[in-house]
This record gives C-alpha cells, structure tokens and sequence, in this order.
C-alpha cells in the first residue's frame, strides 16, 4: 500500500542536529516530498550550500521508509537542486537550475564617503581580546541565580562595581541600591521623563544647542522642552527662575555638547541652588566626561548634591553602542519610580553586565580609556595644527576635551561648507543641525561640529586633509576670522 503524506505542514527535529520544515502535500509521499524539497530550494528557504538531514533521520522524523527519502534525494541530485558524494552529507547546489525570481541588480556601489559628523567612533578600537577574557572569567564565576531574569535594577555585581569606579574617577557618590542599569541614555531618559510626567512635571528645560533625540524623548512623555542660552560658560541657569512651570533641565555639565564649554563653577552652584529652593531635579549627562586632555576630567555635579542630581552615563563613547549599556545613580527618593518604569524583570543583557563589571574590576576598562584619552588626544593636536597651516583664519572652539571640536565659521558660510565638504566625501554637521527650534539668538552661530575620533587611524590623514582644503578654500571665510589654534 502506498505511504499516505498528510496535508498540514510537518516539522522535523532532525536526530541528526537539523531542524527543517517542509509542507507535504498529496497522497504520493515520494512526489510530495521531492515537491516541497525542490520548492524550498526555489524560493531560497533552503540556500545553496546547506546541509539537508541524513536520509535514515529525515525517514524517521517523517515516518516514512528510508529508501521514498533516499530516492527523492536521488531525483534532485539528478536534476541540480542537491549535490551528493558517496559517504558525505547531501547538500542544496551551489547554482540551482532554475528560480521563480529573477537575480537582483547588484547594489549600487555606495559614494566614499569619510564621516566626520559627531556620535561615531573608530569601532575598530573595541577591546575584544580584553573583554573576552573579562567574560571568560566572569561568566564561570557567576552564581546560578544570574542567569535568571534578574533584578529590574539590574545586576548586583555591575551595580556594586559602578558605584566604587563612578566614586573613585567621576567623583559620584554612590551606593548599589542607587545605581540603575539601563540599555543606553535614551532608554534611561525616558524611564526618568515617564516618572516625572507622571508626578506632574510639565517641563523639563534644556541646553540650547544638543541632540535633538534627547529633546524629542522629552516631548514624546508629554513633556515640553524650554531652551537655555549656551555661551561660553555654559547653560544660562539664570534662565530657569523665569519659567515656574520648570521641574528639571537636562545639563552636560562636564563638556557641553556640541559647543565644547564647560559649565563654569558659578553656573553649577546656582543649578543647585536653583534644585534645592524650587525641588527641582538637574539630569547630569556625563557626555564623553572622560575625555579631557589638558588636565584632570572635571568632576560630577552629582557629587556635590545626590539628593537633588541624577548622574547618566554610558559605555557608548568609551567602548561601544552595540554593547547596549548605560547607567544612572538616582536619588533614593527617586529609585522607586525608576524600578516601576523599567519593570518587573532586567531587560539589559545579564552576560554583558557581567562582563563589564569583571572588565571594570580588573583594571582593563582603566587601560582603554587611559589609550583612547591618548589617541584622541593626538588626533585634536593634529587638526589644529594642519588648520592653522592651511587655514590660519578658523577659530577652533571649545576646550580641550571630548571627541568633536567646533570650527566657526563667518554668518551664513555654514550650508555651503557642509554642501562642499560633501562634494568630497567628506560627512560633516553644521551647528543648525543641534540647534533648538526655539533657541533665540540674533547672530546664530554658524559653525562645523568636526569628529576627530571615528576613523580609522589608516583613513585619518586623507580626511584630515580634505577638510583643510574644504575649509581653506572656502572664499567666504574673510580675513577678519581671527586664528586661535589653541585652546
């Protein structure tokens, strides 16, 4: 009597190690097999190359005898969708005989292009031997427990080590029970614009000029965003005492991002006097805080005031976004809030958060930002000099710190350096591109925000190059624009 094929499709847990999924349809299972194999193959479900089941498991798995799947793998090797050698495992044909679907058009070939523009690194100066070791030490040594879903909070042994390394090099005072480890700053942000929203905070004022998506995180709880003036001390904070409506400001205290300013030390004792008479909270965003090449890294305002500061920071900039992982030391009066806002279970990679924790115990994580301080360094020493040989008239902004440095550029020259610049292949930002929407200035400021850190060390000297030349042939730059090469 001939094997009957069921009409529902039928999923095989080969015992060879293979899962496959195949529809067999039709009475004739020898027909209806060699059908869903050839149409697998067709559709590119099964692509070329791939190892198909022993012909003994896939009979098992099916039900069926094992000569009806030896046959059927016969008939398709005869035909060209499968290739066979006597002892070796069948395999899908490098070149099948024929598909439903036409051969895309290859891509395009993609202009060269050199990014300058701020958020990226050299990806290639990720620590991967070191980190690899930290989680070979660390993951054998976790308890059980870890690998389970985990405290909202996130991992006990990250939390304690953040709280002794934040302490020690960023001068944060901190306790396990205060730290929170989220999947990056947007997600930490809005953990915290949620709870506030809820609370009743209608505005949470921010820096006139910085990344929109931190404005717009903002918005999205239903929050509303004032600007403050930046110069060349900072945020204004005396702004804040105009607008009562104002529960928080959003600061990068450290290193004022895209600008390059630090928050002078009047302006950071008003910001707290400011928290402690009206209850309002500063988030302290540590942007590329790290990062300072003239002196000692300038150290957290949370330091100052815990109760009244929430500290955020990230392992974007000193090794990578992919890794997902951010932090935030939260006053206790606030931990609440933040734990019912993440939820019931850690959603940030347990593994991950404890291989930090070994990387950061084991001095490695020291070592490598100790290096990248050093190249990052040598590459901002670098650009100022190549300017100030072939374009004396720049005036480089900001301080020595951070991985961007800011060219200005005389009114209404900004666009069309950025759109010449492009013509080079060159990725640059102009300062509109962080600037407020409400922001009121009478002169905006026209300007380049230059990426010294995301290319590689063989890339470097071209790019450096053409962005002398964009810059010094640029005839709207006047001779009026002072050099200042330095800091």
């Amino acid at each position: 009597m001939p094997e009957a094929a069921s009409s529902a499709p039928v999923e095989m847990l080969a015992r060879a190690g293979i899962d496959l999924h195949l529809e067999l349809r039709g009475s004739r299972i020898r027909a209806s097999l060699t059908d869903a194999l050839r149409e697998a193959i067709r559709t590119g479900r099964l692509a070329p190359g791939t190892r198909l089941p022993a012909s003994r498991a896939l009979a098992a798995d099916l039900g069926i005898a094992r000569a009806t799947v030896t046959d059927c793998y016969a008939d398709l090797v005869e035909e060209g969708w499968l290739t066979a050698r006597h002892g070796s495992a069948t395999h899908v044909a490098d070149r099948v005989p024929w598909s439903a679907e036409p051969d895309p058009a290859p891509p395009a070939a993609p202009a060269p292009s050199r990014t300058l523009s701020p958020g990226a690194a050299d990806f290639a100066d990720f620590p991967h031997g070191p980190w690899l070791a930290a989680a070979r030490r660390a993951l054998p040594a976790a308890p059980y427990s870890a690998f389970g879903y985990g405290d909202p909070l996130g991992s006990r042994e990250l939390r304690t080590t953040l709280a002794e390394y934040l302490g020690r090099a960023r001068g944060v005072i901190a306790r396990p029970e205060t730290v929170v480890i989220t999947s990056g700053f947007h997600h930490g942000l809005t953990l915290l614009a949620r709870g506030l929203a809820r609370s009743g905070t209608g505005a949470i004022a921010v820096e006139g000029y910085g990344l929109d998506i931190y404005r717009l995180t903002l918005n999205d709880e239903g929050l509303t965003t004032p600007p403050l003036t930046v110069d060349d001390e900072g945020a204004r904070i005396g702004e804040l005492d105009a607008r009562p409506d104002i529960g928080g400001v959003l600061l990068t205290p450290a290193h004022q991002f895209p600008l390059g300013v630090a928050l002078s030390a009047e302006r950071r004792i008003a910001a707290l006097e400011w928290a402690r008479r009206t209850g309002g909270l500063i988030l302290e965003d540590d942007y590329d805080g790290e990062f300072r090449y003239d002196r000692k890294p300038i150290g957290a305002m949370q330091g100052r005031d815990p109760d009244h500061v929430v500290y955020l920071g990230t392992a974007s900039k000193s090794l990578g976004p992919a890794l997902r992982l951010a932090w935030m030391v939260v006053p206790e009066r606030l931990i609440a809030m933040v734990g019912e806002g993440k939820g019931r279970v850690e959603t940030v990679s347990v593994t991950d958060q404890l291989t930090l924790a070994e990387f950061i115990r084991s001095g490695a994580f020291d070592r490598h930002v100790r290096a990248r301080r050093q190249k990052y360094r040598r590459r901002r020493e670098e650009l100022i000099q190549a300017l100030a040989r072939s374009a004396p008239r720049v005036r480089v902004l900001g301080m020595s710190a951070g991985l961007q440095v800011v060219l200005e550029l005389p009114p209404g020259g900004e666009a069309a350096t950025v759109r010449a610049a492009e013509a080079r292949g060159l990725v640059v930002s102009g300062m509109a591109e962080f600037r407020h929407p409400d922001q009121s200035a009478s002169v905006p400021l026209d300007a380049l925000v230059v990426n010294f850190s995301a290319l590689s060390d063989s890339a470097w000297p071209a790019a450096l190059e053409s962005l002398c030349e964009v810059v010094g042939d640029s005839p709207i730059l006047t001779p009026e624009v002072v050099c200042n090469p330095g800091e």
